[in-house]
């Protein structure tokens, strides 16, 4: 090539250089940089699409799967893309230790972490979505709500059906609030505040709270009434004025011990130690003997301890009698049994439904372990499809079979409660031709028989049944004087009159007149003045 043509290339490429190359902009000067084509774009680009340095993952407000950033419980509800734990992985009552931290590469607030962004949720303190704790938005529970003792249930109380008292230690004046029994009965004096304690020589006996107890009232009428005017000074004053110096005056010890409630007594018995500084139990006892002091002695006693007193000496040594554990047992309602049952292990250290089951045998124990539970139904409601049904069912377990079912019995005598009971007898009655005691007496003997018809009789007429046990214990010779003066005091403040008046119906003569005939002295005079009542 010529030199002229070289020339003219290198010429020509120069031209071409300066026309196509790029000046670089003068930052000074315009916006000619990317901020030009970005106008709301101030800061390095970052891949991922975040616009925010503080953190890797997204502003929660702007993100609709998120919970806001409030202080709801962990965790969130499934479905934001990261698997939650399951089963064990998060245990339960471990404590947590607090939010994530706010640092740069952790979300703020309460966020959770985004689908694959590589974090586990490793804190242990907060449960999977299937433990039961309160849904988003609802908090943890309280601290109130637990117990304070760590191990303990709630201090909500279940039913009674717990059917034991729940921490609460004496009964209130009146020990069966619900019950409705008369004034007196089955009562305890609280000496102060809502404590009371009972001392009987070195035993310390803390009476429990009494359950609930719908039972109705079946008999109101009874001989001894709280004394409204009484005074327990002025009738401690009269008793040390009875017993001081040579011999007693039994007449004064009747005439304030004998017209006065349970509940009084004790108030008496409080103000005499106070007063003289000795305890009038102790003094009675010096003063008096026999079966008169055994009677004041009863009235003395607090109810609930007189009762687990008394099937205690029916089990102890050798033989056992059945007729106590009988009219005991069948005749309570079920917040007496509870007490009672409170009671006699505090007193005696075993439990009474043991000593029951080791005392007695065969079907008679089932009865008596159904009936100590203190569980029948105590409400008034009533079934006449039902009753018919269990009036056929027991006339199959009885009479219609070779032998005899004796479990189907105990089931339903029981358990339902009186009102409904007293249908089944009416239905049984029109279904076989003859009464349920009839059925009884022919299906069974023995300790069982006499259960069943204490059940049967006690639901029918209570004070008719009470006034067959006062009978057979003055009838013939000799006088059973530990069931005279059982029934005497126990029913003096719950329904003693009625039973004054069936005894009248019955046998055709007073009550008074029967004890005056095998009683004498002061024990007579005493037994008949709690008949006669105040």
């Amino acid at each position: 090539m010529s030199f002229l043509a070289k020339e003219f290339m290198k010429v020509a490429k120069s031209e071409l250089k300066e026309r196509f190359t790029e000046k670089k902009p003068d930052k000074t000067k315009g916006n000619t940089s990317e901020t030009a084509m970005y106008p709301n774009y101030n800061q390095p680009y970052n891949q991922g699409g975040y616009n925010q340095q503080q953190s890797q993952y997204p502003n929660q407000s702007s993100q609709g799967g998120y919970p806001p950033s409030s202080n709801t419980p962990y965790p969130p509800s499934s479905g934001y893309g990261f698997n939650q734990p399951q089963g064990n992985g998060n245990q339960i009552g471990f404590v947590a230790s607090g939010n994530p931290s706010s640092a740069p590469g952790y979300p703020s607030g309460n966020a959770c972490p985004s689908s694959g962004s590589g974090y586990l949720f490793s804190n242990p303190g907060y449960p999977s979505s299937n433990t039961g704790y309160p849904q988003s938005g609802q908090g943890y529970p309280p601290s109130s709500s637990y117990p304070s003792n760590p191990g303990y249930p709630g201090q909500n109380n279940p039913s009674q059906n717990t059917v034991y008292p729940s921490n609460q230690h004496y009964p209130s004046s009146n020990a069966y609030p619900n019950y409705q029994q008369p004034p007196g009965a089955y009562q305890s004096y609280q000496p102060s505040g809502a404590h009371q304690t009972y001392a009987s020589d070195s035993v310390h006996i803390t009476y429990p709270a009494p359950h609930n107890s719908s039972a109705p009232i079946m008999y109101s009428n009874p001989s001894i009434r709280a004394d409204p005017n009484a005074n327990p000074q002025h009738d401690a004053e009269t008793l040390r004025k009875a017993m001081k110096g040579l011999g007693c005056n039994k007449d004064k010890v009747i005439q304030v011990l004998c017209a006065r409630s349970s509940a009084q007594r004790q108030q008496i018995g409080l103000a005499f130690k106070q007063l003289y500084g000795k305890d009038l139990i102790n003094e009675l006892k010096s003063e008096l003997s026999g079966d008169f002091e055994n009677l004041i002695l009863a009235l003395m006693e607090n109810p609930v301890k007189y009762d687990a007193d008394q099937l205690h000496k029916a089990m102890a040594g050798i033989g056992t009698r059945e007729s106590v554990l009988i009219e005991i047992m069948t005749t309570r309602n079920n917040a007496q049994i509870h007490q009672l049952r409170q009671v006699y292990q505090q007193v005696y250290g075993k439990d009474l439904e043991k000593d029951l089951i080791g005392e007695t045998s065969g079907h008679f124990k089932r009865l008596l372990v159904s009936l100590c539970t203190g569980a029948r139904d105590e409400s008034n409601q009533t079934d006449p499809l039902r009753a018919n049904q269990d009036a056929r069912k027991l006339y199959k377990a009885g009479e219609q079979r070779l032998g005899t079912d004796e479990s189907c019995f105990n089931a339903i005598l029981a358990s339902q409660n009186f009102a409904q009971l007293r249908i089944v007898f009416d239905e049984y009655q029109k279904t076989c031709g003859h009464s349920i005691e009839q059925a009884i007496a022919s299906e069974f003997s023995g300790d069982i028989k006499d259960g069943l018809e204490a059940v049967i009789k006690s639901i029918r007429n209570r004070p008719g049944y009470f006034a067959e046990l006062l009978y057979n214990s003055m009838k013939g010779l000799g006088t059973r004087d530990g069931d005279l003066i059982r029934i005497i005091v126990t029913r003096s403040e719950i329904d003693l009159a009625d039973i004054r008046n069936e005894y009248q119906r019955i046998y055709g003569k007073s009550l008074e007149s029967a004890i005056s005939g095998d009683c004498s002295g002061s024990y007579k005079e005493g037994l008949i003045a709690l008949v006669k009542g105040n």
